[in-house]
């Protein structure tokens, strides 16, 4: 039920902008006004959202460690799994974000006959959403094109490469078949294994559906129902210089995959998705484990008043005895 509600939003966000921009004709709502908007929203949502997280309390060393830690000179520190310095920690941190380095050391566990518990590879997991993350950034740096000019060197770098296996016109990009396989994998995982189904909720599949959506939306516009690419890049280019401009020839098509974009966006500060800036505040993942280099007291202890055995025994002797608590002065 929840991936069907989620479904059914997504399919409701398609329909807004199929009557809006098309019998309605509000071009301007759906092409300046809500962009603008979603922007605004995205980008509020997502300095607030780190600022938050930035002043949340980190008084001690909680890094979540997976291998030995720096002590004695004869036994191996594991130097990525449980760095004990900057360096070590910069460096895990790069594997984890451009790799997924401690999903790719993931294990799946399962319960079998006996009962007995078995472990066993996740690498599937690893590669789907490598392959759906990477894929995302790569379509994402190829459309900066539509809002750069003259467009940088280096998008049309990644625009070739991603394009090298060119089979006809338009031109194939890589990414578009990845990207679909990897959503179509993440979804599967979530429906066919019990376990996934029973945990997932609706903030799982939603995300899922509105950018499976927007990829759709894109190649049916790129492939299927063509659209003015010039008359598009006008009116991108428009937004971008604070100039907006509704070009003639921009079909419906395209404000619906405007509009799932401008969902994304209001949806992104506010969701799980924003795991794209909390990785970089995560305690677990940024700190050094030198606990045993360095005393870590935390900064916000208040000052406690203490008093000895000896002033508590004389505040209460008198009960003591009337308790028959034995007392070290009479």
């Amino acid at each position: 039920m929840n991936a069907l509600y989620s479904l059914i939003i997504v399919l409701a966000l398609v329909v807004i902008p199929l009557l809006g921009a098309g019998p309605a004709g509000w071009h301007s709502l759906f092409g300046v006004t809500i962009p603008y908007l979603a922007f605004g929203i995205f980008v509020i949502g997502f300095i607030y959202r780190i600022v938050d997280w930035g002043r949340s309390a980190v008084p001690f060393r909680i890094p979540t460690t997976g291998g030995q830690q720096e002590s004695l000179p004869w036994i191996k520190h594991s130097k990525l799994d449980n760095p004990s310095s900057t360096f070590g920690t910069v460096l895990r941190m790069v594997l984890e974000i451009l790799l997924f380095r401690s999903l790719f050391r993931n294990t799946r566990m399962q319960l079998k006959d006996g009962p007995k518990l078995s472990y066993g590879s996740s690498k599937w997991l690893w590669l789907g959403a490598l392959a759906f993350h990477a894929s995302f950034f790569i379509i994402l740096v190829r459309h900066m094109r539509f809002f750069t000019e003259p467009v940088p060197l280096p998008f049309e770098w990644l625009d070739r490469l991603d394009s090298i296996l060119q089979v006809g016109v338009p031109t194939l990009y890589l990414t578009e078949l990845v990207i679909l396989a990897a959503l179509l994998y993440l979804f599967l995982r979530r429906v066919v294994a019990p376990q996934m189904r029973y945990i997932s909720l609706a903030a799982d599949y939603f995300p899922l559906f509105l950018i499976f959506g927007i990829v759709v939306s894109g190649i049916l516009m790129r492939y299927f129902i063509r659209t003015d690419i010039v008359a598009v890049k006008e009116m991108t280019m428009g937004l971008v210089t604070l100039n907006p401009t509704i070009p003639e020839g921009i079909g419906v098509i395209f404000y619906v995959h405007l509009f799932l974009v401008s969902a994304l966006l209001v949806y992104f500060p506010w969701s799980k998705l924003m795991h794209l800036g909390g990785v970089f505040l995560s305690p677990t993942r940024n700190l050094a484990n030198n606990n045993r280099m360095q005393r870590h007291v935390n900064p916000w202890n208040y000052e406690v008043k203490v008093h000895s055995y000896d002033e508590w025994e004389d505040h209460y002797r008198e009960a003591m005895k009337e308790a028959g608590i034995p007392v070290e002065k009479e």
